[in-house]
């Protein structure tokens, strides 16, 4: 339990690195108006405040920098002190997209996305209903004619994703059918964004057993469910790399992969019970290991949610990114009324 000095130490800590980038030492601490301590008191609380794990030494400098755990206690600070009504005046301009009477609802999605990204400076990404984290429940193939198809596919949100096949020349519908079998006896109950992979390394050495064409089939599925996922929306994938934590041309790299492979699609958290922050380690992909994610669902119908997230370095703006996210949640809602 830290004690009051050691808390008011510590955010300001946090909130003058997340603005400067620069680390902090107790000299400059003490110049603060609302640090009332002496330099040799706040090198004190520095020193126990490192060795509690909440802050950290560059070996570049003598100053301080907040640790993985110094940013979650902030978070967690923040969370239960902030008021939405603070941060009003930055609502505005996303409002202004919701009440816009002519404006589609995938216009008003594609707008707020991109507004969101400019006034965090961060990625922005707006997840629909049907994306990456639903659910195969039935495969259904319904043959037109000799060399075209369609392929439904029924997910656990009761979703259909309908998908025209172009099958190989000569192809026997019956050996067709019989692989449809086979995928909805090994693929319900995977994610629809695995599909594509299962299909290509799994699925494939079973479909020779049926099939001499199955190189065209499998090609034909592929093409067919390599669209399936892409109900998402994503901006502002550059403005993470103008944060001087990614000056390191190999972190840049990382990350770029991430976002060009759609990667960090698949490891947002996906919680439907309110907002979720990813600090550094806790994100799974390597290439998140320097950033946060911060999501937050917003409800589409009854049984349905989709996401919206914003990733950008662990020296985020959280006081001015959660409550943003948490007011775009609720409008979003209301689009799907």
């Amino acid at each position: 339990m830290l004690t009051e000095r050691q808390m008011r130490i510590l955010l300001t800590i946090v909130e003058e690195f997340v603005r400067t980038a620069e680390p902090l030492g107790s000299r400059t601490l003490s110049k603060m108006d609302h640090l009332p301590y002496s330099s040799a008191t706040i090198r004190n609380e520095m020193a126990d405040l490192e060795e509690l794990g909440f802050l950290e030494k560059p070996h570049t400098s003598s100053g301080r920098v907040p640790s993985e755990a110094g940013y979650r206690f902030y978070v967690e600070h923040i969370q239960s002190n902030a008021s939405e009504t603070d941060f009003g005046y930055e609502f505005q301009p996303l409002e202004q997209i919701f009440t816009k009477k002519d404006l589609e609802r995938e216009e008003a999605i594609q707008e707020a996305v991109k507004l969101l990204s400019e006034i965090t400076n961060y990625t922005s990404i707006i997840l629909g209903p049907s994306a990456y984290k639903c659910r195969v429940k039935k495969f259904q193939f319904v043959p037109l004619d000799s060399t075209h198809a369609v392929l439904l596919l029924v997910t656990d949100k009761g979703h259909v994703e309908s998908k025209n096949i172009v099958l190989p020349k000569g192809v026997n519908i019956k050996e067709v059918e019989k692989v449809v079998t086979l995928m909805n006896d090994t693929l319900v109950d995977c994610y629809v964004s695995d599909i594509p992979e299962r299909l290509n390394f799994e699925l494939k050495p079973y479909f020779k057993q049926f099939i001499d064409y199955q190189e065209g089939l499998i090609e034909s599925f592929l093409k067919a469910f390599s669209t399936v996922q892409e109900h998402f929306y994503l901006s502002g994938q550059s403005n993470i790399f103008r944060q001087p934590e990614f000056h390191d041309i190999e972190k840049v790299k990382k990350l770029l992969t991430a976002f060009e492979d759609k990667q960090i699609l698949k490891v947002l958290p996906t919680s439907t019970q309110g907002l979720t922050v990813s600090i550094g380690h806790e994100n799974r992909l390597d290439a998140m290991q320097n950033c946060s994610i911060i999501t937050v669902p917003y409800k589409i119908s009854d049984n349905d949610y989709g996401q919206i997230a914003i990733v950008g370095p662990t020296r985020m703006e959280y006081s001015k990114v959660i409550p943003l996210l948490e007011y775009l949640a609720k409008n979003m809602s209301k689009l799907y009324k």
